[in-house]
């Protein structure tokens, strides 16, 4: 704080000071947020040889003779962070070589992909990777030719698919709370259940910041005019 004609400033206009610093140092650093995500099988298709996500479940989508599908299992925030098979998508000669054609059937080579440990529910250990071939009728869906080479499936009452193979054993597309923005932070864990929506996260996070700037414009205030005053008074 600088003098006035010769005068020290007011010993009271300090701490108004670095009161309204502090202020705006807490306003300027916003708490940390944690990414959340969910733990399910993602769904995939070849296009070009490329992965892309799909656009329609696997009990909708009907696949051509010669398509590969893939299905992954990870913790993803959504399909456009999800993970995608690590295994090459344009392996239909491989995965299907011994594999004849027959007439009035179609051939779908599937790659099963169950993730890494970091996927992993607790207590659980994802399998191997695998891929097979599927040949199943000419119509039939994606869904229908992973069943038939990686029995048993489990579903949800809304039809999302939950296990492939038996993997995981329980659970379904529960959510997982993940890193806070910034290093050193905890990994993921399993929450008890999926978001509920009520707004919670916007509970228990000290006073609001409408309040602290409210405050910050009022100690604004009261330091300028004091100030303007002892300009007049000097």
């Amino acid at each position: 704080m600088t003098a006035v004609r010769g005068r020290p400033a007011a010993p009271f206009l300090v701490p108004l000071a670095a009161l309204l610093a502090a202020l705006m140092a807490v306003l300027g650093a916003g708490p940390a947020q944690a990414a959340t995500g969910y733990r399910y099988w993602s769904f995939w298709e070849s296009d070009g040889g490329a992965w892309t996500y799909a656009t329609l479940g696997p009990a909708t989508a009907r696949p051509s003779d010669g398509d590969v599908i893939g299905f992954r299992f990870s913790v993803s925030e959504d399909s456009g962070g999800s993970a995608k098979p690590r295994h090459a998508a344009g392996s239909f000669g491989d995965i299907c070589a011994g594999t004849p054609a027959e007439e009035g059937a179609k051939r779908v080579a599937v790659v099963i992909d169950p993730g890494t440990a970091a996927d992993a529910p607790a207590g659980e250990r994802p399998p191997a990777r695998r891929t097979a071939c599927a040949r199943t009728a000419a119509d039939a869906t994606a869904a229908d030719a992973l069943a038939s080479v990686a029995k048993p499936l489990r579903y949800d009452s809304t039809a999302l698919l939950c296990a492939i193979s038996g993997y995981p054993k329980t659970g379904c597309g529960e959510q997982v709370s993940g890193r806070e923005d910034g290093p050193g932070s905890p990994a993921p864990s399993t929450a008890s259940s999926a978001a509920d929506g009520n707004g919670a996260d916007d509970a228990g996070g000290g006073p609001s910041a409408g309040l602290l700037v409210g405050l910050a414009a009022v100690l604004a205030l009261g330091v300028a005019g004091v100030w303007q005053a002892r300009r007049r008074r000097g």
